[in-house]
């Protein structure tokens, strides 16, 4: 009798868990970049959560993207300051593993054409904005998309362009 007691705790605590946790999701370009324009906080944490699994010459890219993001919905100067040095340097630290990567160097176009001029975050826009252009046709759908998507709000990268 023990024994069925203890083995039908068993299965409700594993229910419960597996209801109680999300399922890890596996990483979508499109899904990232919905997030991305969405600003939902709770969704940018789940993000971070799913990049944690890529390899590393992309994580850091993906990550430093979403904490630029998540800085940008902080409350608190302390805040903001803490998760865009964060993201800044995840996101530098993969340009300088793969400085051919047109995709970060749309990512970061976005955040520099918006991130405040106090930061002094800007020097690469025109850098980064050729890149795109010029490998525009080359990038995954999701990603053309995306930038197409972002052209709408953009100063600096226009549908003409492409």
């Amino acid at each position: 009798m023990r024994r069925i007691a203890f083995f039908l705790c068993g299965i409700v605590f594993a229910i419960d868990c597996s209801i109680a946790a999300p399922l890890q999701q596996k990483f979508d370009k499109a899904a990232f970049y919905a997030v991305m324009k969405s600003g939902d906080l709770a969704a940018i944490d789940n993000e971070i959560g799913v990049v944690k699994d890529l390899p590393a010459n992309e994580r850091d890219g993906y990550a430093g993207a979403l904490l630029l993001k998540k800085a940008d919905l902080q409350k608190k100067a302390k805040d903001k300051l803490k998760y865009f040095k964060e993201g800044r340097i995840k996101l530098e630290t993969a340009l300088m593993a793969d400085n051919s990567n047109t995709e970060f160097h749309f990512l970061r176009l976005t955040v520099e054409e918006h991130a405040p001029r106090i930061v002094k975050y800007r020097a690469d826009i025109e850098k980064d904005k050729a890149l795109v252009i010029k490998n525009f046709k080359s990038l995954p759908t999701a990603v053309q998309h995306a930038i197409l998507d972002y052209c709408s709000d953009s100063k600096v990268l226009h549908k003409e362009d492409f």
